[in-house]
């Protein structure tokens, strides 16, 4: 799992919250995501499955993309496909994916890149392996996130960020024990780069067997941990979990989780995305590619997009279906 590492010992360190100082979450539930396929057939793990909005707001669908070893021939993507009223997040862990879309935005990202697509108003896009992976073949792994967007954002104007690795907010455990990347959001001062419309958090940590990671958490914020690879443990007091799991935590200034002593050889470290966000706390009515608050509204993103509203494909866009 390459993504971006770095040397701990040689990071700014997050110091251990002051005991007494905060609260600890505990865990309210824990869930693990089953497997299907998206687009042309991606294999992915609905990661947010069977968990209610109220506990994801401001978060609204998640996919774990692979982890796959593609043979020679096999990379696929997805079709054109519109989007309005949230952002799509997505996060390349091990491979390439190149992204298209009708306002302009787009490009190829890799190892620990990040694409941030706020769809607003309406957007085209597509995503898929560029053509040299495709002959080729290799590893691919990553993450979508969608992200939904307050009523007095929903029809803002596309935007596209590309968040190269190097520029994530690079952190150390207290003990050098765990790596933590910071794509968006505030982790004890220190800020990753990602622009957002709703105060998020967005977080991709590595904790070494035997490590224990303990963060600050803004109070408002809800808090998930999602496992993308390794076995240990989260919460105050701890609860297990795997890869493919999602933790749900409750109250709190301050999270926790653990790796356990003995790891596999596949996966040698806790891998762990942190997600937390201000909730929105308005009406959510999602069907299919468009998130609004209402059904009226909803039908009229269907209305807009059939009659050509969310702009054009690109001449050289046209997707690649294996």
């Amino acid at each position: 799992m390459p993504a971006i590492t770095a040397d701990t010992l040689t990071l700014p360190r997050i110091p251990i919250p002051i005991p007494g100082s905060g609260t600890q979450r505990t865990v309210r539930s824990i869930t693990t995501a089953p497997s299907g396929f998206e687009g042309d057939g991606f294999p992915v793990r609905r990661g947010f499955a069977g968990v209610p909005h109220t506990a994801l707001d401001p978060f609204i669908h998640m996919d774990q993309m692979g982890e796959i070893d593609w043979a020679p021939g096999e990379p696929i993507g997805t079709p054109w496909h519109p989007h309005r009223g949230f952002e799509t997040v997505t996060y390349i862990i091990d491979g390439t994916f190149e992204h298209s879309d009708s306002h302009g935005g787009g490009g190829t990202i890799t190892n620990g890149d990040t694409q941030w697509m706020t769809a607003g108003a309406g957007i085209l896009h597509i995503e898929k392996p560029p053509e040299q992976l495709v002959v080729s073949g290799g590893m691919f792994h990553g993450v979508q996130l969608w992200v939904n967007l307050p009523r007095a954002s929903k029809l803002v104007t596309p935007r596209y960020q590309d968040i190269r690795a190097q520029q994530t907010r690079l952190l150390s455990s207290a003990d050098g024990g765990a790596l933590v990347r910071v794509i968006a959001g505030d982790i004890a001062g220190h800020t990753g780069p990602g622009t957002t419309y709703t105060p998020i958090n967005v977080v991709h940590a590595t904790v070494s067997p035997g490590a224990r990671l303990e963060l600050p958490w803004q109070a408002e914020f809800n808090s998930l941990a999602y496992v993308l690879a390794g076995n240990g443990t989260v919460g105050n007091p701890a609860q297990p979990i795997h890869q493919g799991q999602l933790a749900v935590y409750g109250a709190g200034d301050a999270i926790t989780l653990a790796a356990q002593q003995s790891q596999s050889a596949a996966a040698p470290n806790l891998e762990v995305l942190l997600l937390g966000g201000r909730p929105i706390r308005e009406p959510v009515v999602q069907s299919g590619p468009f998130v609004m608050n209402t059904r009226e509204e909803v039908l009229r993103a269907y209305a807009d997009y059939q009659a050509g509203r969310f702009g054009d494909i690109p001449a050289e866009g046209a997707p690649h279906t294996g």
